[in-house]
């Protein structure tokens, strides 16, 4: 069974930097693609970012050019790298992965993220 577990958020002034991480408990080769959601209060979750087994990555349009997304396979590491932070992208953060041996989804439990103007 894997289990994804994010750390790294936190409160961060307009402007400021936040790197956040996905844990995974076992080997990420089995997890393709991987991404990173959010969602704010009252709305749906919405995709930030994918990458792949491969590194290609997606981005959506609100954080092109300020966020990156990467993956450390000896590491078993999702990661996030958030650059000028906006109010816009206080949320919740979740790292997701789809099982490339069950063909299933798993989800983290999410880690705040909360920008101050």
């Amino acid at each position: 069974q894997v289990q994804l577990v994010e750390s790294g958020g936190g409160l961060v002034q307009a402007g400021g930097s936040l790197r956040l991480s996905c844990a995974a408990s076992g080997s990420i080769f089995r997890l393709n693609p991987m991404a990173w959601y959010r969602q704010a209060p009252g709305n749906q979750r919405d995709l930030v970012a994918t990458i792949t087994s491969s590194g290609t990555t997606n981005y959506a349009d609100s954080v092109k050019g300020r966020f990156t997304i990467s993956r450390d396979s000896a590491r078993n590491t999702l990661y996030l790298q958030m650059n000028s932070l906006k109010p816009e992208d206080t949320a919740v953060y979740y790292c997701n992965a789809k099982d490339s041996y069950t063909f299933g989804t798993h989800w983290g439990r999410g880690t705040q993220v909360t920008v101050t103007s």
